[in-house]
C-alpha cells in the first residue's frame, strides 16, 4: 500500500521516559477511511504514540506522516488536520454545550459567525441541540463525551485519534458514542481509536494491532485475529462437577483437539471444525455416557482472548502518563 493511500504511517518510532522505553520501534500503517484499533496491555505504548501522532509530544526517533504530512516538519498543517478526543473531557462544565464548541471554534481562528454556525451544526448532528443552552455539568456522561466529539470535529478533519473514547460510561452512553463514530466513517473520516474495551474495538475496528511493549506484534480484522487462536469452539457447562475430567477425555476423543477445562464453572472447552456435526456429535455421546450438561453452545473465540494470547497477562507497570492534554492549534 502506497503512502497516499495511509492516513497514518509510522517507521521504527521509539520515545523513552527516563530509561523506560515507551515505544521501542512502532512500525504501523492505516489506510484512509477506516477505524483502526490499537489495542495492548496497560504500559503498552498507546497513549504515547496518540501523543506523538498528535504532535503534543516529540518522539526521539523514527518517522511518522498523518493525513500526508510529516509530524515533525509539517506539525502545523497536522494539526489543522486532525481532531482528538482524549481520555479526559476538554469541554467547560461552568459553559452551555453551544458556549463551549464556539470557543473552541474561536481558538481555531475560525471566526465569530462561522464558529457559532458550526457550533449549530455540530450540536444538531449530535442530537444535542436542545440541551445546548445548559451548562455541561447538567449533562449526562454520554452527553458530555459527544460534545467533546464534536469539539474534535470544529475544523472537519480528515483524522480522527479517540483514546478511550468510553472510558466511565454507561452502556447507553457508550453505545451512542459509537453510533456517533460510525457516523463519522461512513463520511470517510479516518479513525485511530485506542480501548480498553475489547467489545468497543469488535464493534467498531475494521482493523487491529496489538501492541505490546512498544511495538505491534499482530494486525489484522478481528477475525483473522481471532482465528490466529483457533476457529470455533464448543463449551459445555456440565451439571456434576466430577463429571469435567470424563467429559474432557470424550470431547479430546471425539474433537481430536486438547480440551480447556475450568472445574469451577464445570466448563470444557474445545476447537471444532465441523460446528453442526460436532455439536450433534458432543451432545448424544455426552447423554449416551449419562454426562448432563446445563448448557452446550458454539462460539468464536473473543477478542479477550486474542489479547490474553498474544500480550500475556495484560498487568504491566506503565511508562506512561495519561493524556490528559488535546492538541492546540
Amino acid at each position: 500500500m502506497g503512502g497516499a493511500d495511509l492516513a497514518i504511517q509510522t517507521e521504527a518510532l521509539k520515545k523513552k521516559y527516563g530509561d523506560k522505553e515507551a515505544l521501542a520501534g512502532l512500525d504501523l500503517q492505516v489506510p484512509r477511511g477506516v477505524v483502526h484499533g490499537l489495542l495492548g496491555p496497560n504500559g503498552a505504548g498507546k497513549t504515547t504514540a496518540v501523543r506523538i501522532l498528535s504532535t503534543l509530544l516529540k518522539h526521539d526517533e523514527g518517522t511518522a506522516r498523518v493525513a500526508g504530512y510529516d509530524i515533525a516538519s509539517q506539525a502545523a498543517r497536522v494539526r489543522y488536520s486532525i481532531g482528538l478526543l482524549g481520555q479526559h473531557a476538554a469541554v467547560d462544565e461552568d459553559l452551555s454545550g453551544r458556549q463551549n464548541l464556539v470557543m473552541f471554534g474561536r481558538l481555531y481562528h475560525i471566526g465569530k459567525r462561522k464558529a457559532q454556525q458550526r457550533a449549530d451544526e455540530l450540536l444538531e448532528r449530535f442530537g444535542l441541540t436542545e440541551a445546548a443552552g445548559k451548562p455541561v455539568k447538567q449533562y449526562s456522561g454520554g452527553m458530555r463525551r459527544r460534545l467533546d466529539l464534536a469539539a474534535s470535529l470544529i475544523l472537519a478533519p480528515s483524522v480522527l485519534f479517540l483514546d478511550e473514547p468510553t472510558t466511565g460510561l454507561d452502556p447507553r452512553g457508550r453505545n451512542d458514542v459509537w453510533e456517533s463514530v460510525r457516523g463519522l466513517i461512513a463520511e470517510g473520516r479516518t479513525v485511530l481509536l485506542t480501548t480498553q474495551y475489547l467489545e468497543e474495538a469488535d464493534q467498531l475496528a475494521d482493523m487491529i494491532s496489538l501492541i505490546d511493549n512498544g511495538r505491534v506484534v499482530e494486525t489484522g480484522t478481528p477475525d483473522q485475529l481471532k482465528n490466529k487462536i483457533g476457529g470455533d469452539r464448543i463449551d459445555i457447562v456440565l451439571r456434576r462437577p466430577h463429571d469435567v475430567p470424563r467429559a474432557a477425555r470424550l470431547m479430546g476423543t471425539l474433537l481430536r483437539s486438547e480440551p480447556e477445562t475450568d472445574s469451577d464453572n464445570r466448563r470444557v472447552s474445545a476447537v471444532v471444525e465441523d460446528r453442526v456435526a460436532a455439536l450433534t456429535t458432543v451432545a448424544r455421546e455426552l447423554d449416551e455416557a449419562g454426562i448432563e450438561a446445563e448448557d452446550i453452545a458454539l462460539r468464536r473465540p473473543s477478542l479477550d482472548e486474542v489479547f490474553l494470547h498474544l500480550t500475556g497477562n495484560g498487568t504491566v507497570t506503565s511508562a506512561e502518563p495519561s493524556l490528559k492534554e488535546t492538541a492546540q492549534p
